[in-house]
Order: C-alpha cells, then sequence, then structure tokens
C-alpha cells in the first residue's frame, strides 16, 4: 500500500492506495504546534481502528503548501513507518510540462491536481480545487499545464469580511433558498455563496475561451460540494483528485525510491 499525504492550511488529507484502488480515506487538522509523536500516533490509531497495519506501507509521497511542518512529517513518517516519504518537488518526474514562468513556484498540489486531471480525466481540461483558497488550474491537450488563477477560499471570504467589520455576525456557510436576502445573514451567504459561484462560472468561461475550446471541467476540495450544483459547467466531481496525484507521481518515480 501507498500513503499519501496532502498538507494544507486547514487540513492533511491522507489516503491509502493500491494503484489507484482507495483503501482508506482520512482528514485531520494541520496543526503547525503539534509534534511528529502527536501526529504519527492520530495515524497509527487510525490504521489500527480500521484493522490496517503500519507495516503494509510500502511507500509514502507528501505534497505540502505548509512548510513549517513538513519537517515534522518527514519525522513522523521516518519514526512510525520507517521510512522517509517522496517528496512532490522540482525534479520530480510528473508526467506533464510544466508551462509556469517559473516551475518552482507552483503549489505541490496544483501538480497532483494537474497529474491526476490529465492522466484520468484527459485534456484540454480545467480543475479547481475548493480549499481555503479557490485555485483554477488549466492543462492543455498535449498534457501541459498551462496556468490559472488564485482567489480566496468560501471560508477566508467569510471570515474576512466577519473580522474586518464591526456589526456584522457570524454565520453559516450555507446557500440561502434566495439570493435576495431578507436580513443580514441570508445577505452574507447569498453575497459570499452566489458571488463565489458567479466568479467560477465567469473564470470557467474565460479561460475556454483562452484555450480556445470547450474542455473538461473537474472540481474538488471540501467546499466543491457547496457549488456545483449551481454551476453546471462544472463536469466531474472528484474529492481525492490531489491524493490520486499522488499516487500516479509516486508510481513513475518510485523506481528511484
Amino acid at each position: 500500500m501507498i500513503l499519501t499525504l496532502d498538507i494544507g492550511n486547514t487540513n492533511i488529507k491522507t489516503a491509502l492506495f493500491e494503484g489507484l484502488e482507495l483503501i482508506k480515506y482520512w482528514r485531520i487538522s494541520t496543526n503547525r504546534t503539534q509534534t511528529s509523536d502527536e501526529y504519527g500516533m492520530t495515524l497509527i490509531n487510525l490504521f489500527r481502528y480500521n484493522g490496517l497495519h503500519p507495516e503494509d506501507v510500502e511507500g509514502i509521497i507528501m505534497s505540502s503548501v505548509v512548510p513549517t511542518v513538513n519537517f515534522t512529517i518527514e519525522h513522523m513518517c521516518q519514526t512510525y513507518f520507517g521510512m522517509t516519504p517522496m517528496m512532490v518537488a522540482p525534479g520530480i518526474k510528473t508526467g506533464i510540462h510544466i508551462k509556469y514562468d517559473n516551475p518552482k513556484e507552483l503549489g505541490s498540489d496544483r501538480i497532483a491536481n494537474a497529474v491526476a486531471s490529465w492522466e484520468l480525466y484527459g485534456g484540454p481540461c480545467i480543475f479547481i480545487d475548493f480549499g481555503t483558497a479557490t485555485s483554477f488550474g488549466v492543462v492543455s491537450g498535449q498534457g501541459e499545464f498551462l496556468g490559472g488563477a488564485i482567489v480566496p477560499g468560501l471560508k477566508v471570504t467569510a471570515d474576512a469580511i466577519v473580522d474586518r467589520t464591526a456589526k456584522l455576525p457570524r454565520f453559516e456557510l450555507i446557500k440561502p433558498l434566495s439570493v435576495i436576502g431578507k436580513n443580514t445573514v441570508t445577505n452574507l451567504q447569498s453575497g459570499i455563496l452566489y458571488g463565489h459561484i458567479g466568479m467560477v462560472k465567469y473564470l470557467i468561461s474565460r479561460m475556454k475561451e483562452e484555450i480556445g475550446s470547450d474542455c473538461r471541467v473537474i472540481a474538488t476540495g471540501g467546499m466543491a460540494l457547496l457549488v456545483r450544483d449551481d454551476a453546471p459547467e462544472i463536469n466531474v466531481l472528484d474529492g481525492l483528485l490531489t491524493l490520486k496525484g499522488l499516487s500516479l507521481i509516486y508510481a513513475k518515480n518510485k523506481q528511484g525510491v
């Protein structure tokens, strides 16, 4: 089994794969103050609870957008699984050509999403990751990562408007029945959620224009479910896109592990 770890600003998504067959999937909080032992015991307990054995893990691969926890996670892997994880970093084989001005700037999670989108759904395609940030990526019909866009995610936007105003209340991120809100809370819900949906639809439309053709749109990330029903432009919802991409990248590089 291969253990995949996608370290995000809010959560660490982790899954066990046999090839592309999902064995188990978990989410744990990203905690910059947690020790390697605390992370290790959390994972070991999750393994044991599900009747799984850490010694069956043949390899580990991780992507991270939180550099401050990388050493902690690497140390955890060495201590509790007896191996150093493969890192998605410059020089790793991906099977796609990154046409970024500076490829080293591209986040490892977006690389994993690009690999999975290209190999599982073909190109040209647009992938959208609805996480702490909502990030868009475009892969050409020749398997080239062309670039994309990054905007604040739904939770970040909701937190920002409340934190930066004196009287607006905190509110639940759910879609109101009407775009025209009748109170402060539904006004906030409508503006944040339907406004985000409108932004998503517009960016998809502009990206398709720039590609010069129609293409498949794949969505992933925790907030994707809030958007998908009102954005028929999204063709595929794949909550494990990033982790599948990590598994694919591991397979391309395992001979050198």
